[in-house]
């Protein structure tokens, strides 16, 4: 692989101290795309009855949005570092924003799933280009791992505060109000960036690897559309199989195409390191517990145990905090000192025995006996592996390498995100299907609850084996050490 192209050269700040006001900026642009993965499921059903769209279209509303952002997202990380970052940064939030207030203003199914789709693309161009901000302004150690530390916080309870914003939003005003809610936040995200957030100087000599682009959004695209398509026909159908079979072999030819480009999209030796090999593997088995989580706790506190949308959005609270607390104390006094690896095996055996709580959920309401305890200890273990795993995806990354390096945690989290529902949907439906009472039920509807937290249990009980196992390889996968600061980057705010 030939690499010609100098390193991009910051522009220093004229007031340092701009940083955290800049980290405050990028927290709440964050925040809005994972927050809008989520914040939309609470709605549908009001959606649905409005525009009179089908159950099986449904999930185009939330596939459209995963199938673009999981696409588009390492042609978003090199958009930052070949445009500049703020002007990407700002480029995005604007599309985000517009698109918003079409998908809100929806009159039709099809209006709602293409604004949806070009909210995904927008997000797929702010998302790398936030953090990879992020990671080239603080540089020195314990201020990078204090800024990872709050970054990482929002990025794994976003989604929780989606499923509260939803019920709210739709409960005392509309389900539409779900999507206009996102202007707010790019309006205000747009304001402090113009005021915050300082671009560099681009690369002159830098060019898009057009080949590479098509390749790795065909091969992301296809994965992420053959996981949704495997939660509604299952594995063994004949589309899930030919569209995640053709992925893999459009993302060997990407590496090919990759390994060979004077200007390659993802530079190989940005996957070389084994603490962002094993930082993004991290984020990506997390993904697939957590979004499964989500989903199918969602469904027993309002189908099983009769919680409304807001309370059930309130019931997820305790888990951002802990998920707040753990990834701030995590980040903040731990990781400087032990670096990624304790906290990420940690997070991931924390995590596991939060799911094993989980596991003793029963069709009698007991949400302070069974759910309580098992999402505060889900959210201290998952908050230690934001925090860890954020900073370990990004660090050493040379400054014209930023934007597309941070594109990979965002491409993990979403593959992770679409593979836990179907995943865990198949083995549900499984359990379900097979479940035979011990004694003899009251009626037909006890006896279907009871076949649906029987599913439930079955599929948390792959959540924490999944867990466990990724314990184990991230200890082996993660090198021991602090993570140093990055060599030759100069903040860029």
């Amino acid at each position: 692989m030939t690499v010609n192209a100098p390193a991009v050269l910051e522009t220093q700040p004229r007031v340092r101290d701009h940083r955290w006001w800049a980290l405050a900026v990028l927290a709440i642009a964050q925040l809005m795309v994972v927050l809008d993965a989520t914040v939309v499921n609470i709605a549908l059903p009001s959606a649905q009855k409005a525009l009179a769209f089908s159950n099986a279209d449904r999930q185009w509303v939330v596939t459209a949005y995963a199938l673009t952002f999981g696409g588009l997202l390492l042609l978003g990380g090199r958009m930052a570092d070949l445009l500049g970052r703020r002007r990407t940064f700002l480029i995005g939030l604007a599309g985000f924003a517009l698109a918003s207030a079409a998908g809100g203003a929806s009159t039709s199914f099809g209006m709602l799933v293409a604004a949806r789709a070009t909210q995904g693309a927008f997000g797929a161009i702010l998302a790398p280009a936030g953090l990879s901000l992020l990671t080239t302004a603080f540089t020195e150690v314990r201020e990078r791992a204090r800024a990872f530390a709050i970054y990482g916080a929002i990025a794994g309870a976003g989604a929780a505060v989606g499923l509260l914003l939803g019920g709210v939003l739709t409960e005392y005003l509309d389900w539409r109000w779900c999507l206009f809610v996102n202007i707010v936040f790019a309006v205000v995200a747009a304001v402090g960036a113009i005021t915050f957030l300082h671009d560099q100087e681009r690369d002159p000599t830098a060019r898009l690897d057009l080949p590479g682009a098509l390749l790795a959004v065909a091969g992301l695209a296809g994965v992420v559309y053959g996981f949704s398509e495997a939660s509604l026909h299952g594995w063994g159908s004949p589309l899930t199989v030919g569209f995640l079979v053709g992925s893999v072999g459009l993302l060997a030819l990407f590496v090919l195409v990759e390994s060979r480009s004077a200007h390659p999209l993802l530079p190989m030796r940005i996957m070389v390191d084994r603490n962002r090999g094993g930082a993004n593997l991290a984020i990506l088995l997390v993904g697939v517990g957590m979004f499964g989580v989500f989903l199918f706790l969602t469904y027993y506190l309002q189908l099983t145990l009769g919680y409304t949308p807001i309370k059930t959005g309130l019931a997820f609270l305790p888990m951002v905090g802990a998920i707040m607390v753990s990834s701030t104390l995590g980040g903040v006094i731990l990781l400087p000192r032990s670096g990624p690896r304790p906290l990420i095996v940690a997070g991931m055996a924390i995590g596991g025995a939060g799911m094993v709580l989980l596991t003793q959920i029963t069709v009698s309401p007991d949400y302070s006996g069974h759910v309580l305890p098992a999402l505060l200890v889900l959210g201290a273990g998952m908050g230690l592996i934001f925090a860890a795993a954020m900073n370990a995806a990004t660090a050493g990354a040379e400054p014209r390498d930023a934007g597309v390096a941070s594109a990979l945690p965002n491409v993990a989290q979403q593959i992770g995100g679409a593979l836990g529902p179907a995943l865990l949907n198949t083995i549900w439906t499984s359990a379900v299907a097979s479940y035979r009472p011990t004694g003899v039920p009251v009626n037909r509807a006890a006896a279907l609850a009871a076949a649906s937290v029987h599913g439930d249990t079955v599929a948390f009980s792959v959540v924490y084996v999944i867990l466990f196992v990724s314990a184990v390889l991230c200890l082996l996968v993660l090198r021991r050490g602090r993570i140093p600061g990055a060599p030759g980057a100069v903040p860029a705010m």
